[in-house]
């Protein structure tokens, strides 16, 4: 039976991926010649930006066959400042290879992405690269892979004369005692009909038996096997082809072409004439060109063109089943993220990383290219949305989020090269959030208090646990007036609370709607309709942020910023030299540990410190200091707290901002009290 397999490669900047990509598309006989990554000769590295650096920026689909399996393999970013395109692949994969370095072993990444893996369950293998190069130490990578990351983790193999170009890694078999022991005892702690069988009597479990179990509790992501090898030299790669296949591939097969159709947008690009092109994970279903398709919820699109990926290249179709990967012409508002189709229940949260903890203001060098650079950010926010665009048309300034310093001189670079807009940044600064102290209650009624508007919207904020984001709910019956303006109210909640009392995106609260009141569609004898006497959901949009602000003010916020926990890893003479800068840069150490010459040093550093951590530690360290990073909470600020400047027009401040949404509306006094 064909089936399709869809994997991704997930890693740590520099641990080889990409290069594992290009050996595994020329054994598979895809390409005739390794691309190189430091040469920008690889097949999925194809932006000029990537070439240029040497780094994966965007996620890149390659196809290619084991046997009689379609492998569309995903490369994605190991860099921090793009954990964002990882992200939206996790949902499309049916397994992961995560490749580690041997030599750099288990790095601040390679935790995050294995924690989001497991959180997700999605079967992942595990590929330690690089034994061939000096430095490389395989038992302590494995340990350590036990240790930081699962310690369900099974060595398939040896590897033999590691740290030099001749290093090789030999499969495990039956005739391994010492494997076929540790086989038994993984697959024993999740299997109870093996173990009994094992223990009635131990010739009864065969050798295939074991192996079968291994493959179902693999990909079931209970266990981890670990395979061995080098993408350079090409040892061990064709065992972790072998384990591929035997590990991961039924995942990819359990689909069904004639159930409902359901996929997901996980990545979006333009064309050459400028044309959206929606790549597309089909789990369900056979969408058809000239089909049309839903998407969230009730958007509808047909469909012009197919391309599939299949075995080993991208090919025009008439059609997409499902199990397969490819790019659809005609969804011109996709977004990423969109389900096509019913969407399809994910078994862990749908955001697996923090988001951006970075803004910055991007000013284009010539005043008359504005609008120019809002259309080309909003282009490179399809296709990154959390890169979030944000327009202040109070200050006529344009903001973007970010995850690091890299992350900015990409776009910088990408609306030169793109757009041909040279743009410059201002100094980056904190993401912080805003979270409600306590409980506040806002109300207007029709026509009453200075209220101009036919709405009556009374409003209660209430706190919400940590991680729990806004929700909206109603304290009065559904049928109490139409739903269009329940709906209006709700949006407008959402996206008034991403400016709070300081400035800040308001999170972790509850919204309940207390109050609710209209006037009825009226006409003059003539039977036209006067707006004048007559509600909207123009009317309860524009009343909401007037109401939640003032519930919002009653509550009381408390800003938070972002912390990261580190660990740092330096030569012991070196720590008298980098306390005083842990100090200077608020951070909170825990007590050092002395491991031989070293010191290892963990503890907690806002997020608005951890670039200047980065670049002093070498310096202090002769070099020799390793320092990993990783967002972990958000902490109530200490000292000053800070502001960010509103981008509208400021509904805590009634007079203004009745004076800027209503000042066309006769008879109403702005300075009113509610």
């Amino acid at each position: 039976m064909k089936s399709t397999l869809n994997l991704g490669i997930l890693a740590h900047v520099d641990a080889g991926k990409t290069s594992l990509t290009e050996r595994l598309l020329f054994v598979a006989g895809v390409i005739d010649e390794i691309g190189s990554v430091d040469d920008g000769s690889t097949q999925t590295d194809s932006m000029a930006l990537e070439r240029q650096r040497g780094i994966t920026i965007k996620s890149a689909v390659v196809s290619f066959v084991i046997d009689d399996v379609t492998v569309n393999l995903i490369d994605t970013p190991g860099h921090p400042d793009f954990i964002a395109e990882v992200e939206r692949v996790l949902g499309v994969l049916d397994g992961v290879v995560l490749v580690i370095s041997a030599v750099e072993g288990v790095q601040a990444q390679t935790r995050v992405l294995m924690r989001a893996l497991q959180r997700l369950r999605i079967p992942t293998v595990v590929f330690v690269n690089k034994i061939d190069r000096a430095g490389a130490h395989c038992e302590r990578v494995l340990q350590s892979i036990a240790e930081k990351l699962t310690p369900a983790v099974l060595a398939m193999g040896s590897v033999s004369a590691a740290g030099t170009r001749s290093a090789g890694f030999v499969p495990s078999a039956a005739a391994d005692a010492k494997f076929t022991a540790a086989l038994i005892d993984f697959v024993a702690d999740h299997d109870d009909a093996v173990l009994a069988a094992y223990v009635d009597d131990e010739a009864a479990v065969s050798y295939r038996q074991l192996r079968c179990a291994l493959a179902a509790h693999t990909r079931r992501a209970l266990v981890h096997p670990v395979f061995f090898g080098s993408a350079i030299t090409g040892a061990g790669v064709d065992s972790l082809i072998g384990g591929i296949k035997e590990l991961l591939t039924v995942a990819g097969a359990e689909v069904d072409a004639d159930d409902p159709v359901s996929g997901s947008v996980f990545k979006i690009e333009r064309g050459p004439a400028g044309e959206k092109i929606a790549y597309v994970r089909m789990f369900s279903g056979t969408v058809r060109t000239r089909d049309r398709l839903h998407f969230r919820a009730a958007d509808r699109a047909k469909v012009v063109a197919i391309k599939v990926f299949d075995r080993g290249s991208l090919v025009q179709r008439s059609e997409i089943s499902a199990g397969q990967i490819g790019k659809l012409w005609g969804l011109g508002d996709a977004r990423i993220g969109d389900a096509i189709g019913p969407p399809r229940p994910a078994p862990g949260q749908l955001h697996t990383f923090s988001p951006p903890t970075l803004e910055t203001v991007v000013v284009p060098s010539r005043p008359t290219e504005r609008g120019a650079l809002n259309a080309a950010l909003a282009q490179l926010a399809e296709q990154d949305p959390l890169i979030d665009v944000r327009q202040d048309d109070v200050r006529r300034e344009t903001s973007v989020s970010l995850y690091g310093e890299v992350q900015k001189e990409v776009i910088q670079a990408t609306l030169a090269t793109d757009f041909r807009l040279d743009v410059t940044f201002r100094e980056t600064t904190t993401i912080c959030i805003e979270r409600p102290v306590g409980s506040g209650a806002g109300l207007e009624t029709i026509r009453k208090g200075g209220n101009p508007f036919l709405a009556t919207v009374g409003l209660r904020i209430d706190p919400a646990p940590v991680g729990t984001g806004v929700a909206f709910r109603l304290g009065v019956e559904l049928g109490s007036m139409p739903f269009s303006f329940f709906k209006a109210v709700e949006e407008t909640v959402t996206a008034a609370l991403d400016q709070g009392i300081y400035g800040w995106r308001v999170t972790d609260c509850t919204v309940t709607m207390t109050r609710s009141g209209y006037w009825p569609r009226q006409s003059h004898s003539h039977g036209v309709f006067d707006k004048s006497m007559s509600s909207t959901a123009g009317d309860f949009r524009n009343l909401t942020p007037l109401v939640l602000m003032s519930a919002l003010s009653q509550a009381g916020t408390r800003v938070h910023e972002p912390m990261h926990r580190f660990h740092l890893e330096i030569p012991a003479d070196t720590l008298g030299s980098v306390l005083p800068l842990l100090a200077k840069l608020r951070t909170v150490p825990h007590t050092p540990v002395l491991a031989g010459l070293s010191c290892l040093l963990d503890g907690d550093i806002p997020a608005a410190q951890v670039h200047a951590l980065t670049q002093k530690v070498p310096v202090l360290t002769r070099g020799e200091g390793v320092l990993e990073s990783a967002f972990d909470r958000y902490q109530p600020v200490r000292g000053v707290i800070p502001i960010r400047p509103r981008s509208d027009h400021n509904p805590l401040n009634r007079k203004e901002y009745l004076l800027h949404v209503v000042r066309r509306i006769a008879g109403f006094d702005a300075e009113a009290p509610p």
